[in-house]
């Protein structure tokens, strides 16, 4: 029997605008942890091996597959938790992040940004 889970509304979420990060940031981390693509934001993306010729290890399709399939699922997750950040951005943010297609490097550059005491805030959002 599945058991679903009661999501957060992120429809009154106000968008990140610089000067709501640590709020914003909990929010969001809190949603992603009960979908479970939360480790997108804090792992590296899997690789899946490649099998040369000069290799005395040949990967079998078993093994192939199932890292192809935890890359598919990054990469799927990647997408999820990407879309729902730059969602809940304003449009100067919003355009500033589109094109950057890690979702952790997005997090990690708004927590550069934003996640630092007052007066980095106003450093930024001021200049």
């Amino acid at each position: 029997m599945s058991i679903s889970k009661a999501l957060p509304d992120l429809s009154k979420l106000e968008p990140l605008d610089g000067t709501n990060y640590k709020r914003w940031s909990q929010k969001l981390l809190i949603f992603f942890e009960q979908l479970d693509v939360d480790y997108v934001l804090f792992s590296t993306p899997p690789k899946p091996d490649v099998h040369t010729e000069t290799s005395s290890v040949a990967l079998t399709p078993v093994t192939y597959e199932g890292v192809g399939n935890v890359k598919m699922k990054y990469d799927r997750d990647n997408k999820t938790v990407r879309g729902h950040l730059l969602n809940h951005m304003n449009n100067i943010l919003f355009d500033l992040f589109v094109n950057q297609k890690s979702a952790k490097e997005i997090w990690n550059t708004l927590e550069t940004r934003y996640g630092g005491d007052d007066a980095g805030r106003k450093k930024i959002r001021g200049g």
